[in-house]
């Protein structure tokens, strides 16, 4: 797919890796679309990189329907949608309380689904689009206090599979991206834009990088899944 002239919506697009995803969106000549619950640092982010910020808590539903009115106001299609918005936290089993997995389960399942169907709708009136599932790692194994996180990123990669067999049909590409670690203002309490890069580390721009080349292979075909490592991170 040619990346000029197409509408791309990033969810958590304010920071991290979905800020560096529309960066990159921009530069291959698409409109990128951003939102944040934060809509001051969305804003912030959005004149600082070109692209156009929006209001949205992925979690409440009433925003994700007037972020979709908008997107058909103004642009009256939809091309790309980036799932990017998540939180994580870490717990040990015996220390979860139900609110800690509820927290997690309505930005990256509940969230990333009423996202996903907004999308889906715009995409199968149009017989195309591409939504790229932002996952992680934690969706294919989990560790020692990741309960709600990994299981989270396990019910998304799920989800992946079963909008991957749904929406084909429609000429519409689903694909999901698991990122090991990468150093970002993910779950970071400061509310920090970014955090300093470690030189042995992955950077947003190396998923970024993958996100776009997903999208730049011609529109017959298209890569379910893919994992991206550090080379040496030790």
């Amino acid at each position: 797919m040619n990346l000029k002239d197409k509408i791309a919506l990033v969810t958590g697009g304010n920071s991290g890796l979905g800020k560096a995803t529309a960066i990159h969106l921009i530069k291959n000549g698409a409109t990128a679309i951003i939102t944040g619950r934060d809509h001051d640092k969305t804003q912030n982010v959005a004149e600082k990189i070109g692209a156009i910020p929006f209001k949205c808590d992925v979690t409440k539903d009433e925003e994700i329907d007037s972020l979709y009115s908008f997107i058909e106001k103004e642009y009256g299609k939809l091309d790309i949608l980036i799932n990017n918005a998540g939180i994580g936290k870490r717990g040990e089993l015996t220390e979860l309380t139900r609110e800690d997995i509820r927290a997690i389960y309505e930005v990256n399942v509940f969230g990333a689904t009423m996202i996903a169907k907004g999308a889906a709708q715009l995409f199968k009136k149009q017989l195309h689009g591409n939504i790229v599932n932002i996952a992680s790692t934690a969706s294919l194994k989990g560790y020692p206090t990741g309960s709600a996180y990994c299981s989270s990123k396990f019910a998304l990669r799920g989800l992946t599979q079963c909008w991957q067999a749904e929406l084909r049909k429609d000429n519409i590409r689903v694909i999901q991206i698991n990122p090991s670690e990468v150093p970002t203002a993910f779950g970071d309490q400061a509310n920090r834009e970014e955090r300093p890069l470690e030189d042995n580390k992955l950077r947003p721009e190396e998923i970024a990088h993958t996100i776009i080349s997903s999208l730049q292979m011609d529109d017959r075909g298209y890569i379910p899944e893919v994992t991206v490592h550090a080379t040496n991170p030790f």
